[in-house]
């Protein structure tokens, strides 16, 4: 059983800006060109390739964790076990690290590590969207100001969540979802036109 990996290990920054991609001054390095909306020819992808081979040996590691506990115990004793949780941590981790080297290097918001099953699971659950109604989806924050020094003010959280919604309709687009409409306000809600007019 393997566990040779030290889950305690740093890995990565942390994912501060990461909701801001428009390049705006001050962010976290999304002036540098990576994040510009340029062609970014000739990148070194070793260190990229370095970091997909730590997270395939994390993974071997973690099935050799997993078989090897679950030969002594059974299967939600297993899930607990602390072996097989320090994987699943380094395993994180080196997501995470990996999610921030793509970001830093190609200006994109990597999005590897969902679940999702194919056609045939989702009919199995009874998930038919093709002829599903529209519906509205809200989220809401609030905000309260900062305790202490800091460069951004509250007139910069509308920018922040104009900027987060427009990653998440992004991300919804390339599920294949449509997303006819979609906005940020302060205080008052965002109205959509009734759709209910449509036969």
């Amino acid at each position: 059983m393997s566990d040779e990996f030290d889950a305690t290990e740093p890995f990565g920054d942390d994912h501060e800006g990461h909701d801001d991609h428009h390049g705006r001054d001050g962010h976290d390095g999304h002036d540098h060109e990576a994040h510009g909306p340029d062609p970014l020819p000739g990148v070194d992808a070793t260190d990229l390739h370095a970091a997909v081979d730590e997270i395939a040996a994390a993974l071997h590691a973690y099935v050799d964790s997993a078989t090897g506990v679950r030969a002594e115990f059974g299967a939600h004793e297993a899930d607990e076990d602390p072996r097989v949780l320090a994987v699943e941590s380094r395993l994180s981790t080196l997501n995470a690290a990996l999610y921030d080297l793509v970001h830093e290097r190609l200006g994109m918001h990597s999005d590897l590590t969902g679940l999702s099953w194919d056609d045939d699971t989702a009919d199995d659950h009874g998930d038919d969207t093709s002829s599903a109604e529209p519906d509205t989806f809200h989220l809401g924050f609030l905000v309260w100001p900062p305790d202490g020094p800091s460069d951004e003010s509250m007139d910069s959280v509308l920018g922040m969540i104009d900027a987060g919604g427009e990653a998440i309709t992004q991300r919804l687009t390339d599920a294949g979802f449509q997303v006819s409409e979609w906005g940020a306000s302060r205080s008052v809600p965002v109205l959509f036109d009734d759709t209910e007019d449509d036969e």
